[in-house]
Order: structure tokens, then sequence, then C-alpha cells
């Protein structure tokens, strides 16, 4: 039985390799550099961050797009040591993709590498994490597949990121390359099928976008190939890339020009290094309450700078006026209204920030002389005061009447 399946499968390849060498004819019915029918669409699934489906030929890939923080990142630990990746990307390959009913188990060697290969070829494009902070996971699930379905993932990859909002160079595209060499015969197919890969002489996968390669694999069951196949492939590699990326642009040409509405908003703003503990608070306590009343991630650098995640803008700008708030230094000429939290002879103690307080002396609370502090204010009252000095020592000087006269 093993015998005749071999001499069957001797047999196709045969006729397939004399069919394409001598007759000019693909098994589909191609020109050799003709793409397959490419259909593409974007924002397919509505609660998702990104997300993206393309379809070419028999081969179909849906690709989704989740955007994190800082502490989504990828932790590896590697020879060199540890490694934080910030944009991670996974190909699942099930078996109901090729019509076959297996058991589901973890990536296969060849779906680590497929995934591996479209990541490389994304990461060139994607945005610095000075301009896009965010963490970035793709998941391309392969529904269906006949031929190349890593080069369906990196298509459906760019659209996915640029759907989510992440500023891409440009977008990237790829293709995967057959070559069938019978004697001095030679002859390099474009988007190769399935049964092209199985009985054909190279597996050539190039990723690029319109202004050059960003990642390139090859499998080749021949000895080698010159320099004049070589220039060849790629010649007509890059005309297929650019044919699938105009049918991708046909989908989205750029980039949202914001995120997604489900993705978390980030704001970055920068405080004075000396009010970090005041959002930190004792042993945590501020910043673990501020997370959870605006279901937000904070993180707080050493330099002052304080990176924000939260789930919808709104919940954003609120704590950012929070932490403002919090974290405000108090400026002389300016107006504040503040509570009063303590009454002297000499005058009252008056908080005019979360944190900071300064003192209205009993000749600066009214534009007439005052005999009891108590006639102009008492303990729990709100009040409009202006701050008149700092001293050196970090002492607030506040005055209700220039305050007044300034309003007047």
């Amino acid at each position: 039985e093993r015998e005749v399946f071999d001499l069957l499968d001797a047999f196709k390849k045969r006729v397939m390799r004399d069919r394409i060498v001598n007759r000019g004819e693909r098994l589909d019915g191609r020109s050799f550099d003709e793409v397959r029918p490419i259909s593409c669409e974007v924002g397919v699934l509505p609660r998702a961050h990104g997300s993206a489906l393309f379809t070419r030929g028999e081969t179909q890939a849906m690709v989704v797009s989740t955007l994190g923080s800082e502490r989504d990142e990828q932790h590896l630990e590697s020879l060199k040591g540890d490694e934080y990746r910030r944009f991670m990307l996974h190909y699942n390959f099930p078996p109901y993709c090729v019509g076959e009913v297996r058991f589901l188990r973890g990536p296969s060697r060849r779906d680590i590498g497929h995934g591996t290969l479209a990541r490389r070829g994304i990461q060139a494009v994607l945005p610095e994490a000075e301009h896009f902070p965010y963490t970035m996971r793709v998941v391309s699930e392969v529904l269906e597949s006949n031929g190349s379905s890593s080069m369906a993932t990196v298509c459906g990859s760019s659209m996915a990121l640029m759907d989510a909002g992440v500023p891409i160079k440009a977008p990237v595209s790829g293709v995967a390359m057959g070559l069938i060499k019978e004697g001095d015969q030679v002859v390099v197919l474009t988007d190769i099928l399935g049964d092209e890969d199985h009985l054909g002489d190279m597996d050539f996968k190039v990723v690029g976008t319109a202004s050059g390669i960003t990642a390139l694999q090859m499998d080749i069951k021949i000895n080698g190939v010159d320099r004049e196949i070589m220039s060849r492939a790629l010649a007509q590699a890059r005309e297929g890339r650019l044919h699938i990326l105009r049918k991708m642009q046909e989908a989205i040409e750029t980039p949202r020009r914001e995120v997604a509405e489900y993705a978390p908003k980030y704001i970055t703003l920068k405080i004075n290094p000396d009010k970090i503990r005041d959002i930190i608070g004792p042993g945590g306590k501020i910043i673990r309450e501020l997370s959870a009343e605006y279901d937000a991630k904070i993180d707080v650098d050493d330099d002052g700078t304080v990176k924000i995640f939260c789930s919808n803008s709104q919940a954003a700008k609120a704590l950012t006026a929070r932490i403002e708030e919090i974290t405000a230094m108090p400026e002389v000429g300016k107006i504040y209204e503040g509570l009063v939290r303590t009454v002297k002879d000499f005058g009252a103690f008056v908080q005019i920030l979360p944190g900071t307080d300064g003192m209205v002396h009993i000749s600066e609370l009214a534009p007439f002389r005052v005999a009891k502090v108590t006639d102009i204010l008492k303990e729990g009252d709100t009040v409009k005061v202006k701050v008149i000095d700092i001293d050196g020592r970090g002492r607030i000087r506040l005055s209700r009447k220039a305050a007044l006269e300034e309003q007047e």
C-alpha cells in the first residue's frame, strides 16, 4: 500500500511540473505572475481594538489586535538575559483550516516559525515607544489555508494594527513565491498554492512595504539558486506585493487618527519629582485608590513622568485633573479657593491644594481692621485667597484682602 501511494505521489508531481514547464498552465489556471482574488475587510469584530479579515483565494486569516500598557509587555528569559517585548504576534493554525480532524494542541515548530516571520516583517514599521507607548499584541487565526497563510497573517496584521489606530510607518504585505526547475527550464510562480509548495522546488516568502523588504524566508529543495533566478523571484515578488497592497488600501489606506474606542486611553504628564510621594501615598495607598476609582493603570517614573492608562477617555481626563490637583505647586499671585483648616489668634491656616496649606495673617483678612479672626473665618469655611509670598523654607503667605481687591 505504501508503494502504491509513493508511486501516485511521484506521478502527481511529474504531471504538475510537466504541465507548468511545458504547457505553461498552473493547477488553477492562473498565469505565473498572477495573484489569486483578494478580499479585505477591517473592523469585522466591533468590540476588538482592531480586526481584519484577509482572504486570498482559499487562504483566509482573521487577525485581531489588542493594545495594552507597559505592564503587559512580554517578559522573556533568554541566554542573553531578560528581555521585554512590546510587540507580540501569535499565529494559530487549527486543524479545521485544512479540513482535518485532530486534537487542538499547543503551537508547533511550524506555527512558531510562521509567527516569527510575520512578527519580523511587521516589527520594522512599528512606531517608537516614545511616540506610541502602548504594548501591542496581534493574534492571527487561520480560518482556511491553501498556500501561504503566513503571508495572509502579515497582510491581516498590518490592517488590524491600522484599524486599532497604531501609527505604523507604512502598510506591509507579503507574498509567497515558488520555483519549478527542470534542467535549464526555470519557472517562477507568484502566490503559490499548497500543492505548488509541496511539489515545487522552492517556497520563497517576501514581506515588505512599497519602499522595500522587511523580512525574507526561503525553503528550498534543490541544490541552490543563482543570482539570475533570485533577481527574477524578487522582481516578480515586488509586483505581487504591490498588487496586494493596493487591494489592502481599498479597505484601509492609513491608520485611524485615534486609537480604537474600546482601547485603553494613554496620557502622559510631567510632575515635580518631589511630588511623587503625594501620588503614591503611604504604602501605595493613594495610587491604589486612584487606580480602583478610575479603573486605570498608573505608572510613575523616578523623573516625574506619570503614565496613565484608562478604559475610556472621560475617566482618563478626570484622573489627569485629579493628579494635577494633587501634585500642583502653589504660584505667587494666583488666587485659590481653599478650606479653612485651623483658626488661631494671629490668623488662619487654609488648605489651597491637597496637602498644601498656607497662612492668612489677621492683617490680611479684610481691607479694614479685624479684631478677631473668628469674626471673618471659622474652621470648615471655604474662602478665596491669593498667594502673596513663598519663603525659602516653602512657607506660604496668603491674603484674603488681596483676593477681594483683585475680584473687585
